[in-house]
């Protein structure tokens, strides 16, 4: 009998090889090799794909398998499964984020400087919005669930950072959270 998932494939493969999984689980290890011998092993993921691949290496994989005589082709802009428009705006805004995210700078006016409670400017979030497709919102010091949710999370960061954390610390006495 075949195996029928991923984690079903690996209780097999620890029931065959260690006596301690075969007893714990009531499986045998002949049962288990019984198992492997009639499932062929699950795929695994190309390394580029690990982290979910995307649009470009979904591409790229596709590109290699024609190279290399798949008989597949290429589909044409508009073509039923081809990618839209939309898709490789999308793409073209992740693509940036793994290359580094946007650069902002106090200098050109996109974040403010420690001392004056440190964040981004309102021309920061609009560049980091339209580069990324983001909606970031101003602070929220006077109150509301934005600030409980941001106090919370940036508190989190100061408490792991492993130095001063200072821009993380500015930015908790701007939004006037608890205790900074």
């Amino acid at each position: 009998m075949p195996v029928k998932s991923k984690a079903q494939w690996r209780l097999m493969q620890a029931a065959a090889h260690d006596p301690a999984v075969a007893k714990k689980t009531g499986i045998s290890k002949g049962t288990a090799e019984e198992f492997i011998s009639a499932t062929k092993a699950p795929k695994k993921l190309p390394e580029h794909k690990k982290d979910g691949g995307g649009l470009y290496a979904n591409i790229h994989e596709k590109r290699e398998r024609i190279a290399h005589g798949s008989g597949e082709k290429m589909r044409k802009p508009g073509q039923k499964g081809a990618p839209t428009a939309e898709a490789f705006k999308q793409a073209k805004k992740t693509a940036k984020m793994k290359s580094g995210g946007v650069s902002l700078s106090v200098g050109r006016g996109e974040k403010l400087p420690v001392d004056r409670g440190a964040g981004l400017t309102e021309k920061g979030r609009q560049l980091y919005n339209r580069e990324t497709g983001s909606h970031l919102k101003a602070p929220q010091p006077q109150g509301g669930s934005r600030k409980d949710s941001f106090c919370a999370r940036m508190s989190g960061v100061v408490k792991h950072a492993s130095g001063d954390a200072p821009r993380a610390k500015a930015s908790l006495r701007r939004w006037k959270c608890p205790g900074w």
